[in-house]
């Protein structure tokens, strides 16, 4: 960076920043504990009632990709700040999206340590000095305001096409090239980087981190922040120093920018290395304490899993009794503002959502089907079986190969021009966050699609090259369909998860002032042992959530069911599933994807239940579990009659006509599906009447039940015990209805005239 620091930022300005840094910490610690024992208490009722959290999809997931992967690597010029100079350098990014220099591909290969190693979040990729000088004026807050014209570049570029890596609080990173491909290829690479580097962490379900940005929301609140935070990126160590910096900044500013001499450029290299250096000594204390508050919280929850795990329903019925009681002072303030001030803005803010998002999930769609009709073309042309492997394998790495990809990223980034009104009404102004996060999603289901391609096409490569080309239009075809499917299901949650981040904020604000002075009486309705794990304030904000979900749900079922942007109802039959075999000509209609949709909050149950003594309720009738997913069509599970009739294996006359209600399964009973009735007189009856069946055969089929696949049904035990009770009934039946045949009863007629003679 050049300019040196030491006589700026000595020992003593050192340990005022540790103090600084050690204050804010302190201050941090209780909202931490709080929501540290709230998110325990959470995770171990998600595991007693085996809640599940994967969202519904046909397309198959990629189980796990081996962080040490190599995603891009290239040679390239990379200013070394160490040598003042430029160096050749090995430049790769790992599937962990970390950004690694070495030396030369060979220290590479020979494991030595990369050089620099750079975890990019919160970072800005240039492509002209223009651009990156504009930028670091924008964080160097210059006390005499004195422009200079012509100035020379902080640094100095040895090619024309140059990438510059801006980093807050930490060092910039420069890179050249000689061409314009290379340059684009490496910025995308990085764009990549950033994108996963700012919000991946956040996408982890562990206690620790969901208690860790519960608190940060909160402590920020405290403050009077509301709303998205621009900050909120990386890693728990990363977002509390941020905290701390946003603190820190200005006053370092105050003391240390007027002693600063010499040209603009000197200043700004002095300026930055000052606090690249602050942030260091912020880091590394927030390191240390933060690790101590969690082991810390982790011990405490530990001991208190036994009580937990033993007081389960009534610690859910005393946060309901008080969720009860709270609702009096919140839901009416709540729905007034959400229908006067935020309801009337859905819809628009919907419609400037769903055109550059669903533009974006189209150009997936549209990338996939060229790239495999390209495959398809060149093996046609060739016929070689290693050409099309080698073409699976650059589709398998298609959505990591991040200059294909920019087209499709591209269509969403005109949202950060779209929504700047919403800056005045809703305050809302973290449009990057917004983008990133969907561009992440479109990498993801980029992944299932050629994921799911591969996996279905795999068992399809013998025959001829006629053969083989005919297998993978008919599975390109089937996933586009998936696709399809799963693309509205996510552009649905996408826009839900939108709608609620761009207007909660206002509605926080405004009832803050009202409500959440309030608060505090309402403690007396926790039993005492219970209060570690339910807080008031938590569910003071499920209320808030709830009650505005319920107007962002009407408005993105409404645009479902007018079918815009080819989005589908909830409720579809699709006729695909991902893990069907390739050979099967038909999938079952009703079939459906066996787990969930994912719940951003679980409902609060309306409860008031007696309270006696102190306040605290009875025990309630807990609510029963939630029954296994049905199938929705009967003929999923019976096989539809045969034509044509097969010879008894027991010696049965297939033309015997068997009553089909005495030997109808109680699908009820099994809880695998609705409960199949003979009535005709249904006019609305969705699925076909199963007939009365005619042989053995029909009738053995019909005992068979065929439902969907589901790992995660803990009674398929019990329903295969009841499958095999009622299947010694029929038998039974069977038995009785061959003895009583005519020929069996003439033969027992004219053995007992013999017996009589």
């Amino acid at each position: 960076m050049g300019g040196s620091s030491s006589s700026l930022l000595d020992e003593n300005k050192c340990n005022y920043i540790r103090g600084r840094a050690e204050a804010e910490l302190k201050n941090f610690s209780p909202h931490y504990r709080r929501q540290y024992a709230v998110a325990f208490f959470r995770q171990l009722h998600d595991e007693v009632e085996q809640h599940r959290t994967v969202q519904t999809q046909l397309l198959k997931h990629r189980q796990h990709t081996e962080p040490g992967k190599v995603l891009y690597e290239e040679v390239v010029t990379h200013y070394s700040a160490e040598l003042k100079k430029w160096k050749e350098r090995y430049v790769l990014v790992r599937a962990d999206y970390s950004l690694e220099s070495h030396e030369n591909y060979d220290t590479f290969l020979n494991g030595a340590s990369p050089k620099v190693r750079l975890l990019p979040a919160g970072g800005a990729v240039l492509t002209s000095e223009d651009q990156y000088t504009a930028l670091a004026d924008r964080f160097f807050p210059d006390p005499s305001g004195v422009s200079e014209e012509s100035a020379p570049p902080m640094v100095s570029m040895p090619d024309q096409f140059p990438v510059y890596l801006w980093q807050p609080y930490q060092k910039h990173s420069y890179f050249c090239f000689h061409g314009a491909d290379s340059q684009k290829s490496f910025a995308a690479a990085l764009g990549d980087c950033i994108r996963h580097q700012n919000h991946d962490y956040q996408k982890k379900t562990k206690c620790e981190v969901r208690a860790f940005l519960e608190a940060v929301q909160f402590y920020r609140q405290e403050k009077g922040h509301y709303g998205s935070w621009e900050m909120l990126i990386g890693k728990d160590v990363q977002v509390l120093s941020n905290l701390v910096m946003e603190e820190l900044l200005p006053s370092l500013q105050t003391e240390l920018l007027p002693k600063m001499k010499g040209k603009k450029n000197d200043r700004k290299r002095a300026w930055f290395a000052i606090v690249e250096d602050a942030y260091n000594v912020v880091k590394s204390q927030v390191s240390t304490g933060l690790a101590a508050l969690e082991e810390e919280c982790r011990a405490a929850t530990k001991q208190q899993e036994g009580l937990i795990r033993s007081d389960m329903d009534q610690i859910i019925n005393s946060k309901n009794f008080l969720a009860g009681k709270l609702k009096a002072t919140v839901s009416q303030p709540a729905v007034k503002f959400c229908m006067e001030n935020v309801q009337p803005y859905l819809s628009s803010i919907l419609e400037e959502l769903m055109g550059p998002i669903s533009s974006g999930f189209s150009e997936i769609r549209f990338l996939f089907e060229t790239e495999v009709n390209k495959m398809s073309k060149d093996y046609q042309e060739s016929s070689s079986i290693d050409k099309l492997k080698k073409g699976l394998a650059e589709l398998g790495d298609l959505p990591f190969t991040s200059l294909k990809m920019q087209p499709c990223y591209r269509k969403v980034d005109v949202l950060c021009e779209q929504l700047q009104e919403l800056r005045n009404r809703f305050k809302f102004s973290n449009t990057d966050r917004l983008v990133q996060i969907t561009q992440n999603y479109m990498q993801q289901i980029m992944d299932n699609v050629v994921h799911t391609f591969e996996q279905l096409l795999s068992n399809s490569l013998r025959g001829g090259p006629s053969q083989i080309c005919s297998a993978i239009e008919k599975v390109k075809q089937r996933v586009l369909k998936q696709y399809d499917y799963d693309s509205s299901t996510l552009r649905k949650k996408l826009f839900q998860e939108a709608l609620v981040e761009i207007t909660m904020p206002t509605m926080q604000k405004s009832l803050a002032p009202s409500c959440k002075p309030e608060l505090q009486r309402f403690e007396q309705y926790i039993f005492a042992d219970y209060t570690n794990f339910i807080q008031v304030e938590n569910v003071y904000e499920e209320m808030i959530l709830q009650t505005l979900l319920s107007e962002v749900d009407k408005v993105v079922k409404d645009a479902a069911n007018m079918k815009k942007h080819n989005l589908f109802v909830d409720s579809i039959d699709f006729p695909c599933e991902s893990q069907s075999s390739l050979t099967d000509s038909k999938t079952l209609p009703g079939s459906i994807p066996a787990s969930p949709t994912k719940h951003m909050v679980p409902p609060i149950e309306d409860a008031n239940p007696q309270a006696q003594g102190n306040g605290v309720p009875e025990s309630q009738d807990q609510p029963s579990k939630p029954e296994p997913a049905l199938p929705e069509s009967p003929e999923s599970i019976v096989p539809a009659k045969n034509d044509q009739q097969e010879p008894s294996a027991v010696g049965i006359d297939p033309g015997i006509t068997i009553n089909a209600e005495s030997l109808t399964v109680n699908m009820a009973s099994l809880d695998i599906a609705n409960e199949v009735k003979e009535e005709k007189t249904q006019e609305n009856a969705v699925h076909k009447e199963i007939q009365a069946p005619d042989n053995l055969k029909e009738i053995r089929d019909l005992i068979t039940v065929v439902r969907p696949e589901d790992p995660g049904d803990r009674e398929l035990d019990s329903h295969v015990e009841l499958l095999e009770q009622e299947e010694s009934i029929l038998k039974e039946e069977l038995r009785t209805l061959e003895s009583d045949r005519p020929e069996n009863n003439e033969a027992g007629e004219e053995s007992g005239m013999a017996s009589e003679k």
